[in-house]
């Protein structure tokens, strides 16, 4: 089980995806904070706080891993979970050059997240 109250960032633009990934990380004791754009995440302070990113990598606007790259830029090394339902090799490729520590297919399951959540320090 997680530390209590481990801040989880979630960006994704399907407001769907956030009720459904925040409930399951409050159910594992989780403490999320969702975001509907890269955006809103940027703007929030967020980052300072989160343990881990849960990021979609097709956003409108500033994508998901562009995202990531900002945040490394920035001196930001939590781990970030890419998810995604748009997948490819180039798009995988692109996630994993840009740093993850997971890279999942939408949909997935509960115990693909939560472990690479839980593998995250």
């Amino acid at each position: 089980m997680p530390a209590p109250g481990k801040l989880v960032a979630v960006v994704d633009d399907d407001p769907n995806m956030l009720k459904a990934v925040s409930r399951l990380l409050r159910i594992y004791g989780f403490d999320p904070e969702v975001f509907t754009s890269a955006e809103e995440f940027l703007d929030s302070g967020t980052a300072e706080k989160a343990s881990c990113f849960v990021i979609d990598i097709h956003l409108g606007g500033i994508s998901g891993i562009e995202l990531r790259r900002r945040l490394a830029a920035s001196d930001f090394t939590q781990p970030v979970i890419f998810m995604t339902a748009a997948d490819d090799e180039t798009t995988r490729q692109e996630a994993l050059a840009a740093g993850c520590v997971a890279y999942l297919r939408k949909p997935f399951s509960a115990q693909l997240l939560i472990g690479a959540i839980q593998q995250t320090p």
